[in-house]
């Protein structure tokens, strides 16, 4: 893993630059003149929710997409003139993991392996690889479809990067799979950047943010913060953030609205920044006892990411 700021790296450590990228569907503006850099090597998280430009970033930096302005590179190759470059020489998976659901696992891998050009010395080595890395070598002839979520997820990162590319890019690659599979996809992450792979990968999971080396925020096609996790914290979150446990949490919230509190809901608590945690506590305690639900909890936490997006999105 790397800490080096990819706008301070030397060209050649650089895997993916752009800038100003805009893409336009008529009227509407999905992606408004971003610029980023991803270092060689480094797992870059591209964060922010649904419908914020992520995965129509995603695809103009694959090559399934050209962008309606802006300039860059991916592995040295130009996003306007060498799309059909790019798409050798990365491997890419979509939220729906790309498979082909009425083919077997066995046939899923021999596809991909086609399309991907795998010399055919390699292909029965490569194979074995996927089987073994997803963890699905009894299911050679089973149908995809009939696979669990995880094991699908598996056999599609496999079938991504079986021809071995320099640069990976996942959208929203653990949508709709349960906390476990989530955590084993990352260790596989964590192994493939240790071995130089650079991974760039899109999600709605700000949780996810705290394992990427260094991350983008996009908010209505727009970067609104990028760097380190731990850093982001600190230069954005300049208060205290107070969670409080009500029993009914939504009227918790609107209450404290109405009294100028800055709250948000976070699963069935609520966070709220403040300037003084002292000062507040008292404050926030008086106005849902006056409102009629007491907190049975007001503590002061580390502010997550989610903090922190939820603090600019405000601004924006």
């Amino acid at each position: 893993m790397t800490n080096q700021a990819a706008g301070n790296a030397p060209p050649g450590d650089i895997a993916v630059t752009v800038s100003g990228l805009t893409r336009t569907f008529g009227a509407f503006k999905a992606v408004d003149g971003i610029d980023l850099s991803v270092m060689k090597g480094e797992v870059f998280g591209f964060l922010g929710p649904n419908g914020a430009g992520k995965s129509t970033t995603i695809r103009m930096l694959c090559g399934l997409l050209l962008p309606s302005a802006g300039s860059g590179t991916v592995g040295g190759f130009d996003i306007m003139t060498q799309t059909e470059e790019i798409k050798k020489n990365i491997g890419y998976m979509s939220q729906r993991f790309s498979l082909y659901d009425d083919l077997t696992v066995e046939e899923n891998i021999d596809f991909f392996s086609g399309i991907y050009g795998v010399p055919d010395n390699r292909k029965d080595g490569r194979k074995q690889w996927v089987l073994d890395m997803a963890g699905i070598e009894g299911m050679r002839r089973a149908i995809t479809r009939t696979m669990a979520g995880g094991f699908k997820q598996r056999l599609a990162l496999g079938c991504a990067v079986i021809h071995e590319p320099s640069i990976l890019f996942l959208d929203e690659p653990t949508s709709g799979v349960d906390p476990g599979s989530r955590r084993r996809f990352w260790d596989f992450i964590y192994d493939m950047s240790s071995r130089g792979t650079t991974v760039f990968v899109t999600t709605h999971y700000l949780d996810e943010a705290e394992y990427c080396d260094r991350l983008a925020l996009i908010y209505r096609g727009r970067i609104i913060a990028e760097g380190r996790p731990d850093v982001m914290k600190m230069q954005h979150m300049t208060g205290q953030v107070l969670e409080v446990t009500v029993e009914n949490a939504i009227d918790a919230l609107e209450a404290l609205g109405r009294e100028g509190f800055d709250a948000a809901l976070f699963g069935n608590v609520i966070h709220s920044t403040v300037d003084d945690a002292q000062k507040a506590i008292p404050r926030i305690e008086a106005v849902l006892s006056g409102a009629g639900m007491p907190a049975s909890s007001i503590r002061v936490v580390r502010p997550s990411l989610e903090d922190v997006f939820v603090s600019l999105i405000e601004v924006s």
